[in-house]
């Protein structure tokens, strides 16, 4: 597509999207970063001056984007330690808004829904394609991680307006929304638009991991177990260093055809153009600072051949040589209708010609040929010529 193509061309690409492949080892791993990042942020507000915790996890949560956007490929512990860190910082900036500015949770609901629509309006419009398997350059990664850290904002909104407006409690807020994130996988499965099944799916996760940290960390009298915020966060903390740590060495966050190479491939299996993630249709993408080139490009499994013509194993092209199916064509031959030519008859004269019978006049003795022995040699300058030649 146009918009995309105009993108690619404008940012420099990566080789393949910066992301991981939607597995169920993300969505494990995307669960307990939001578990985490929810118990933390609690633990280190609770725990040590608020102020300062919002600074540190501010700068800390500034300087994980950064490694990650300037990464040149996607990266499993780069990636998952900027998931944490947008959790750990969003859950704060979404309890600043209510204990400190007091704003109740139905406006920061609304205001953060707010925020994630406009921005994946903008990045559509932009863009023209919503897929994380697009995220080949600076600018789409821009608007993705711009609507993560809203996501994560707006989750954590959610899942403390069920927990204490509606009084739901934390683990009945945690089982309900175990059951909404449901719904896009069955309408994903039944044919529904795959991207807008997974941005639901994405914001449904952070009230769920938020949910089941609050109800293991807060005290009994507010509905929770009373484990305490730190020894979620030490639980959480490890079972998230755990996965990636399996996932940077099995690989296994992406899929067999990425692992390989044929990122197209994998694209493909969610229905996304080629135009949409940057890569031509035949797998290869664009290189650092160069777009992909239009036209036709190399088939996988086949090297360019060097130079022009016919290359081994093909046969020439058409007008250049025999076809396959095509006989030679003979030699010319004189046509029915004209006779051949008899040949000249020595005129009076003349001498004879070999095999001629002479034509009057006088007799002609072909002289030798000093050089070749031939009979029938012309007369050279040095012998004078008989009479009648």
């Amino acid at each position: 597509m146009a918009g995309s193509r105009a993108a690619t061309e404008e940012s420099p690409a990566t080789e393949e999207s910066k992301v991981p492949d939607i597995t169920g080892w993300f969505w494990v791993v995307k669960i307990l970063t939001t578990a985490l990042g929810e118990a933390l942020s609690d633990y280190m507000v609770y725990t040590i001056n608020p102020y300062a915790a919002v600074i540190f996890g501010c700068v800390v949560f500034i300087a994980a984007l950064i490694w990650q956007y300037y990464s040149r490929t996607y990266r499993t512990v780069v990636y998952w330690f900027a998931v944490t860190m947008v959790a750990v910082f969003g859950t704060m900036g979404a309890d600043v808004l209510h204990v400190v500015l007091g704003i109740p949770y139905t406006l920061t609901v609304i205001g953060f829904a707010v925020c994630v629509t406009v921005s994946l309006v903008v990045w559509y419009a932009s863009e023209r394609t919503l897929s994380i398997h697009s995220i080949v350059n600076k600018r789409r990664e821009f608007f993705y991680w711009l609507t993560v850290c809203c996501t994560f904002a707006m989750g954590t909104a959610v899942g403390d307006w069920t927990a204490s407006t509606l009084h739901l409690g934390y683990l009945a807020s945690g089982i309900m929304f175990t059951l909404a994130i449901c719904v896009p996988l069955v309408a994903w499965r039944l044919g529904a638009n795959p991207v807008l099944a997974f941005w639901i799916a994405y914001i449904l996760t952070r009230p769920i991991g938020a949910s089941f940290a609050d109800f293991f960390g807060f005290p009994k009298s507010v509905g929770g177990m009373g484990y305490g915020h730190g020894v979620v966060s030490l639980v959480t903390g490890v079972l998230v260093i755990g996965f990636v740590w399996y996932l940077a060495v099995t690989h296994k966050d992406l899929l067999e055809p990425r692992r390989s190479g044929g990122w197209a491939a994998v694209a493909g299996q969610y229905g996304y153009g080629a135009d949409e993630y940057g890569y031509d249709e035949y797998g290869y993408g664009a290189r650092d600072g160069y777009p992909p080139r239009d036209g036709y490009g190399s088939r996988p499994g086949y090297e360019p051949q060097p130079g022009y013509g016919p290359q081994d194993g093909y046969d020439p092209r058409r007008g250049y040589g025999p076809q396959p199916g095509y006989d030679p064509q003979p030699a010319y031959e004189p046509r029915d209708r004209y006779d051949p030519q008899p040949a000249y008859e020595p005129q009076d004269g003349y001498g004879s010609r070999q095999g001629s019978a002479p034509q009057g006049g006088p007799s002609f003795t072909p002289r030798a040929d000093p050089r070749a022995g031939r009979r029938d040699y012309p007369p050279r300058r040095d012998y004078p010529p008989d009479d009648g030649w």
